[in-house]
Parts: C-alpha cells; structure tokens; sequence
C-alpha cells in the first residue's frame, strides 16, 4: 500500500539530516531541511588549495552499509568515488617511540614485537574468560579479557583514533558493540573472530574496521554538496531553529519570526541542540541529551616535500597510546592513500590531537598546536624542516561520546519521545558516529516513517 505524501521538517543539515531528507525525498515526501549554519554539511569540510586536498573532518568512510552505496548510487556519483590503495590496510602502532606495524594474519601476530610473549601468552586464557555480567567500560572488558598491554597498544590507540576518548569512561556495550557482540554470542573474542573468519572464508585478521573505505574525487565535502543541490530550495541554511511545537495541525517549528508547519519532525541536531529545543516537550529525554559529553579536538594538517620525511608512509597512518606520553592522539597519511590529495613530489599529513583525555591542549594558539602536532611526529617519521603547508580546523565539540550509560540514555530518550507521535531523532549520537552509520540510520529511518 502506498503510503500519502506528507510534510517532513528536518532541523539539522549535516550528513544525517541531509540523508533522511533525500531518502524521504525518494519516497515522495514535501521535505524541508533548516540548517543554523550558512553552509550545509556539519563535519563534512574539505579544503582545497594549491594542489592539497586536505579534510578538515572525517578523511573517509566505511561502505558497509546499505545506506551510502543507495545515495551514492542515487546521487550519480559513482564516477566519483574513489577507494584507497592497497596500503590501507597497514596501521602503525607507536611504542617505545618506534612504530610497529598491527599484525595482520596469525603468523604476523605471532612474531611482532608490538607485543610481549607474556602479552601473547596471555591470550591463552581468553576463551575461558566467563561473560560480564554488568555493564563495562572498554577498558574494563579489555584488561578482563586480553590484558593491559592489549589495552595500552591496541584498544587504546584505537578509541583516541576513532573517538578521541577515554576508554576507561566509553561503554563497551554501546562505543563498541561489534567487538562486545563477539563475547555475548560466542563467549570468547577469541572463537568470535575465528567464527567470523570462518564466514568470511579468509585467514586475513581485521586489524581495522570491516567494509570498503570509501572517499570522492573532490573530497569528503563532495557528498553533502551533492545531496544540497538534489534538495534544492528545500535545503534552508542560516536558519536557527527556536522553539519546537505540537498543536491539533501537527508540528509547528519556530525561527524568529519564520515559521513552519509538519506533520513530521526529524531532529538531526547535536545533543546540546536536541536537548535545548525539547526542554520543555519531553525534559526526561533532554536531561538524557545534557548528560551526552563531545571534547574539544583539532585537525593539523601538513604539507611537506616528500624528500623532508625519511619514512615511507606506506600504510593508513599511525596511531599513539597515551602511555607513550604524546599529547597528538593520530596521524593519517592521507596522500599514500587517495590519489591527488598533494601536489607531485609533496606528501600530506593529518594528524589530530586533544580529546576527552588531553582538553587544555585545545586552548593553545594554532601555532604552538602546530609545532606540539611536528614535535610529536617528526622522530617517529624522520621529519626534516618545517612544513611548507598547514591548515588548521579546531571542532569545539567533536566527537559525541557513548560513556557508561549511554545504552540507558537511548532508552531513556526513546521513552519520552514514544509520547510525542512525530517526532523523530537522527544524529550520531546514537547508532553509531561514522558518515555511512549516520547515513544508514536515515535510510532506516526513513523506511519507518515510510
């Protein structure tokens, strides 16, 4: 049965407001999208200038979902996408100031030295390690589990990577779900992998995220520009939304002195903004949102001549535990990676630094960040000179962060919201942080809306 049409208002324009505004375009829906800022897009943002192209927010995203190869697909930029070399699959791990490859098939696992024999030794026990039975932190699952030099060199670099987080404070059951479902189905990270191997009928060890990384010839920025133009006019920017409101019509949404009938309402907005604008409609669900923390973090990137760094950046880039005692959290080398992100003979370097776990390091001016983010990298690559290029993206609230609690939060959320029929929350606060989850989480979206 074909569903009416109807009048959908989404508040928020970056990637997930943007996704559920085209999917429910498809779908024949009047849809309107009201954007605070001038320019569409959120994190999305790609510099270009002579001959780098650099991203100031995420470098890339996973296609392992159905939801960014339907938009893709949709938006006629399959011409567009690019996918990274080989490399990719190399991931550098610091420790003792050296970098260590992660070990990417069994036989690598058994001889690298990123890893002590008692470490190794340790993984032993690990299918004979009973369930949880509350929640836990990922460092709490992880030292449970594996131990802490796993923790210190393996779990750790990937949260302040993935997250800029503290996994002493991040849910297993929420930040990480895919590795806590191996434990919950299994009862052993150990016989979960070798399941999953299985199935995938490889003995290649997933050292990194699962799916295809995908990118666009012009840049991350490439995709919000393109779901922009097929919006159109509906796509209204500079329009900060004050009041949200129910009324026997419907939905009324209030900027100034503008305002807009729906019968639908989709909130992509941050946290702070969700909550702000239900305070008064649902304040269980806006107390849920308050208690959502995003730590400040910068983007440092660096152009250099090739012959200024005796590495050879063949691989994703590399990651620093905090034990090492390095204040940047990560660097991508993202010219190893894509094809005409730098100008011949010049490579370019993304590294990113502050985060739940290092704040005041956010409050220095862009110069002294700068030469903290050289200092930090310059021994572990073999970095002469000074960089010829370097843009920097400060995000005063980065990354959403899905702490203890945070399942319960959801919960929470959803609860007050069920008493507001059409009102609906898309945004990567919840269901994942990553372009394709939040693109996903729209599709379905749109699909229950229908």
């Amino acid at each position: 049965m074909v569903q009416p049409a109807q009048r959908i208002l989404v508040i928020g324009g970056g990637i997930s407001g943007l996704s559920a505004a085209w999917f429910m375009q498809q779908q024949g829906h009047d849809v309107h999208v009201l954007e605070a800022s001038e320019v569409a897009g959120g994190n999305l943002r790609t510099l270009r200038e002579d001959g780098y192209l650099v991203e100031a927010g995420p470098n890339s995203t996973l296609d392992s979902s159905p939801g960014l190869g339907q938009l893709i697909e949709g938006l006629g930029l399959q011409s567009e996408r690019v996918t990274p070399s080989a490399l990719a699959r190399r991931r550098f791990v610091v420790r003792h100031g050296q970098l260590q490859a992660l070990p990417g098939s069994p036989a690598a696992f058994l001889s690298t030295s990123l890893f002590s024999l008692p470490a190794k030794l340790r993984l032993c026990a690990e299918p004979f390690i009973g369930r949880a039975t509350t929640e836990e932190s990922i460092a709490s699952f992880v030292r449970r589990r594996l131990g802490r030099e796993f923790l210190d060199y393996a779990i750790n670099p990937f949260v302040s990577g993935v997250y800029a987080g503290d996994p002493e404070r991040l849910s297993v059951q929420a930040a990480t779900a895919k590795v806590y479902a191996l434990e919950a189905r299994h009862g052993s990270l150990i016989k979960g992998g070798i399941a999953l191997m299985k199935a995938r009928k490889s003995r290649q060890l997933e050292t990194g995220p699962s799916g295809t990384m995908v990118s666009f010839r012009h840049g991350m920025q490439q995709l919000p520009e393109a779901l922009a133009a097929a919006l159109g006019n509906r796509l209204h920017c500079g329009v900060q939304v004050d009041l949200l409101r129910r009324d026997e019509q419907g939905w009324q949404v209030c900027a100034g002195e503008r305002h807009w009938q729906a019968q639908q309402v989709i909130l992509a907005t941050p946290a702070p903004v969700s909550a702000r604008l239900l305070a008064t409609l649902a304040p269980a669900a806006s107390e849920a949102l308050a208690q959502m923390v995003y730590p400040q973090a910068v983007s440092v990137s660096m152009g250099f001549a090739a012959s200024q760094i005796a590495h050879p950046l063949d691989g994703f880039g590399m990651l620093m535990p905090r034990c090492e005692g390095i204040d940047t959290l990560g660097t991508l080398f993202p010219s190893s990676l894509f094809e005409q992100r730098a100008p011949a003979g010049k490579v370019l370097l993304t590294s990113f630094i502050g985060g739940r776990l290092n704040p005041a390091v956010a409050q220095r001016r862009d110069d002294e960040i700068a030469a903290q983010v050289l200092a930090d990298i310059r021994p572990l690559l073999g970095i002469s000179g000074e960089a010829e290029k370097c843009w920097i993206t400060r995000w005063p609230a980065a990354i959403p962060q899905y702490e203890l609690g945070h399942l319960q939060r959801l919960q929470q959320i959803d609860t007050a919201l069920a008493a507001l029929p059409g009102l609906h929350c898309c945004s990567n606060w919840r269901d994942g942080i990553a372009v394709a989850d939040c693109i996903e989480q729209a599709r379905l979206l749109a699909g229950r809306i229908g």
